[in-house]
């Protein structure tokens, strides 16, 4: 069995949750108004034209800012013709506001072809987040970009800096949406693949002579495609640069030639400053890390993302670091190689190294009320390829989670019909490095969390069918997390909860879970509503692996009508 403490009081549960009410800064922020137009324009990110998701006719997205405690309001035009869609907010909690995280399926229908929807929550803490599509598979067209809250005025950050940059990281394929999904929907699977080009910042670079018919839809003289500028430099100054990856499928390594980076800041906590030469950053993380122009001003420099965790078959992503008195020529030198794309163990150790600020350290409850040991393997399921977790494979249901749940509509979804989905597995027999044997089944279930609670999550991974291990970034809507550990190996309770790191660990809203490995993180659920926690890989995702969290459902309050018209009535 699992760790199996006591059970908090229920007077602590209500107490932790009117905090949360009352926690927001008694001054009233900016209103910021947006109004989007979502279409499909033939776009050449990596010279090779195709259609991409754009907002106003932008690829990628326009980068949202604003002031902690300010208030968004996104209103969303769906000109997409033939396709819904819908905008979920990575990293912004929506405390109060659970129908505005974006989920379809889980908080809201779908947005139709020629419908609009408002979107309104308030940016309750400073820091670097993301925004992106969140309807079937859908961001791997586009739509996305990043958001920006910075600190009200009169308050310090701890470290200082000159200027700032956003840099946005994406993987890129030359197949639509829809010949992705149905490779992942057929028997046998056809897999996406590995993506063409890495963007930096919506430009990449795309051997036109590779294609199918040489220069027929690629053109590498295409503006669109020219080599970015990272940002230019003036000597001795330092720049924050805030990174945020939305790749559907890498895993990368960025790297500023010539230039080490510290890391000051993760999914918006400020992180005790750690300076690496090169930074690995998974879909779904942000990161601000401080550069200081200290090298030669007369060259220029390169900056590199390299996939990781995956054997390389894709080629590096390349923007130019420039010196004011630099000339506008690409670097006379090779771009970097990067690290080895199986080198594991480098990758664990920067995990492990990003721990909280000492003086932003978020205390966290020495024990958890609950406990979940989460196996994530990949499955046969009715004649089908699926990902799941203890056996179950997650389905969308037709009318949203949020919806069915607060009009206690429990036919809408599976677990009136069914068992709650498993808590745990036999950990002591399973066997991680082999391919599961179980078929597992297919289910749109939820797990119920006390309003207050607090609940540990373990994540374990194994082999897939194919007998490769590779790396799930898991985020979570409406909470932070803290992250207590990364194991090798199989998680055992008896003897692992022992190297919980309760003295100093980091807050995030995305991890890592690596290779043959376990990583255990820790939220309070304190924030009424429904929410997703799944691997931030589309294609996985997509098949199955995610669980839905509800939480005070009772205490949501009454819905808009705008987030309701889709799936069952009764």
């Amino acid at each position: 069995m699992m760790m199996v403490p006591s059970r908090r009081p229920l007077l602590a549960a209500v107490l932790c949750w009117s905090l949360v009410l009352f926690a927001a800064p008694a001054a009233e922020g900016k209103v910021h108004h947006h109004t989007w137009d979502i279409a499909y324009r033939y776009k050449s990110p990596d010279c090779f034209e195709k259609l991409a998701v754009t907002i106003n006719g932008e690829f990628p997205g326009p980068t949202i800012r604003a002031t902690q405690g300010d208030t968004i309001v996104v209103t969303v035009n769906n000109h997409l013709e033939t396709e819904n869609t819908g905008i979920h907010w990575h990293g912004i909690r929506q405390i109060g506001s659970p129908w505005a995280d974006g989920t379809v399926g889980v908080t809201q229908c779908p947005i139709l072809p020629g419908e609009t929807f408002t979107y309104r929550f308030v940016v309750d803490r400073p820091g670097t987040y993301l925004y992106h599509a969140h309807y079937g598979m859908q961001r791997v067209a586009g739509l996305d970009g990043m958001i920006v809250v910075s600190v009200p005025a009169g308050v310090s950050e701890p470290f200082s800096y000159d200027e700032e940059h956003t840099v946005l990281l994406m993987d890129w394929w030359h197949k639509s949406v829809y010949e992705q999904a149905v490779g992942l929907a057929s028997d046998p699977l056809v897999f996406v693949n590995e993506p063409q080009s890495l963007l930096i910042n919506g430009r990449g670079r795309f051997n036109c002579s590779q294609s199918q018919a040489a220069g027929v839809g690629c053109n590498a003289s295409s503006p669109e495609c020219s080599l970015p500028t990272l940002f230019t430099a003036a000597p001795g100054k330092t720049y924050r640069l805030r990174i945020g990856s939305l790749t559907s499928l890498s895993s990368l390594n960025l790297e500023i030639q010539g230039h080490s980076m510290t890391v000051v800041e993760a999914d918006g906590h400020y992180v005790n400053p750690v300076r690496v030469g090169s930074l690995f950053v998974y879909s779904g993380e942000t990161y601000s890390v401080l550069v200081t122009a200290d090298q030669d001003p007369s060259m220029s420099y390169w900056a590199a993302s390299h996939v990781v965790g995956r054997d390389r078959k894709t080629p590096s992503g390349l923007a130019v670091l420039r010196y004011s008195r630099n000339e506008s020529d690409p670097p006379r030198t090779l771009p970097p190689a990067g690290p080895a794309w199986n080198d594991t163990a480098s990758r664990v150790r920067q995990s492990r190294s990003i721990v909280a600020h000492p003086a932003h350290v978020e205390p966290l409850p020495a024990r958890p009320d609950r406990a979940l040991l989460l196996l994530n393997t990949q499955n046969r399921i009715n004649n089908r390829l699926k990902w799941a977790v203890n056996g179950v494979s997650l389905a969308f249901p037709p009318t949203p989670f949020l919806v069915s749940m607060t009009m206690k509509r429990g036919g809408m979804y599976d677990q009136q019909k069914q068992r709650p989905p498993p808590e745990t597995y036999d950990y002591r027999s399973y066997d991680i490095a082999s391919p599961p044997a179980a078929n597992g089944t297919v289910a749109s279930a939820a797990y119920r969390l006390g309003l207050g609670s607090v609940v540990d999550v373990v994540l374990q991974n194994t082999v897939a069918l194919n007998g490769k291990s590779e790396t799930h970034p898991w985020h979570l809507h409406g909470h932070d997390f803290w992250v207590l550990a990364y194991g090798e190996g199989k998680f055992d309770p008896d003897k692992d909860v022992a190297k919980f790191n309760l003295r100093d660990p980091i807050m995030k809203n995305t991890v890592a879970l690596h290779p043959m490995g376990w990583t255990a993180v820790r939220f309070r659920a304190d924030n009424p509503g429904v929410w997703l926690f799944h691997c931030h890989i589309e294609a996985h995702v997509y098949m199955g692996m995610a669980v839905v969290f509800e939480e005070g459902i009772d205490k949501v309050g009454r819905l808009p009508k705008a987030i309701m018209g889709c799936g069952r009535s009764t």
